[in-house]
């Protein structure tokens, strides 16, 4: 799925390039006592998005674990610009921002039902074995899906 976006500089930014997006219904357990969306939350559809997205793209988190290979996360980046409540929509879209054989960072915008900007996020993931987490090569393991990240990655 390529999608021209037009809009924001950062939507204009990715011109061209594959996008992932997962709605998620905003349930009242995912909000705090202010009525808004807990911050953690964000995370679990950052997770969401990113399995989304190598869905999409024929890949699976599902067959790599059994290859006793997990993807870890990093680095995290968050930025809250809007809050969220219950009862919105919230539209997830992800895209590989770079790659690199030991190292893929997605990007991340979250929107709410009217289309404005909530949240903005990054993760930077690697690949280890899961028995000592220890890093191995993205690029050596699934040469086909690092090649497919390097064709549709942020230009």
């Amino acid at each position: 799925m390529i999608k021209c976006m037009q809009g924001s500089r950062s939507e204009r930014r990715r011109i061209e390039m594959f996008v992932a997006e997962h709605e998620v219904e905003i349930r009242y357990a995912e909000t705090d006592q202010m009525g808004v969306v807990y911050h953690s939350n964000y995370l679990v559809w950052l997770e969401l998005g990113r399995t989304k997205l190598i869905q999409e793209l024929g890949f699976s988190y599902v067959e790599m674990e059994k290859e006793g290979i997990i993807s870890p996360v990093l680095d995290l980046q968050i930025s809250y610009r809007k809050a969220m409540r219950y009862g919105e929509k919230a539209i997830v879209k992800t895209w590989v921002d770079t790659v690199s054989p030991l190292r893929v960072v997605y990007g991340y915008e979250i929107y709410n039902s009217d289309g404005e900007l909530c949240i903005t996020a990054s993760t930077t993931n690697i690949c280890a074995k899961k028995e000592g987490f220890r890093p191995v090569s993205f690029k050596k393991l699934y040469p086909e899906w690092y090649a497919k990240y390097e064709e549709i990655k942020k230009k």
